[in-house]
């Protein structure tokens, strides 16, 4: 399985802004490659997911918000966050789907991936 590693969370005030990364350790365009996130006490829900081909599916939740983009000449996923909102508060999540890279693999079985660490992102009022 790859190995995925996370990076970017970090505090900031309603309205900030993040960058968030995962640097896979195989071949990105070998999966549909998705965000996750869980905020406690919650379910661990998708965000968005991008298939092999380039095409994302996202939370309607973060919809023109949130940006899921990918660079597969660095095999890294990217999850833009912008007007970020305390509710967008979580541990979040990158995962990798390899059995159908060119679908969404959005709302799939959470057990269908390989997973990353999680990645604190607080949003204070």
């Amino acid at each position: 399985p790859p190995r995925l590693v996370v990076s970017g969370g970090d505090s900031v005030q309603t309205g900030g802004s993040l960058r968030l990364s995962c640097v896979v350790s195989k071949p990105i365009s070998d999966y549909c490659m998705g965000w996750f996130r869980q905020a406690p006490g919650k379910e661990r829900e998708g965000v968005a997911t991008i298939t092999s081909n380039g095409d994302t599916t996202i939370n309607t939740s973060v919809k023109g918000r949130f940006t899921i983009s990918k660079d597969n000449t660095k095999n890294t996923l990217y999850l833009q966050m912008n007007s970020l909102q305390p509710w967008d508060t979580a541990m979040y999540y990158c995962a990798a789907e390899p059995f159908r890279p060119q679908e969404s693999c959005y709302g799939l079985s959470l057990s269908s991936y390989y997973w990353g660490q999680g990645t604190q992102v607080t949003v204070s009022s």
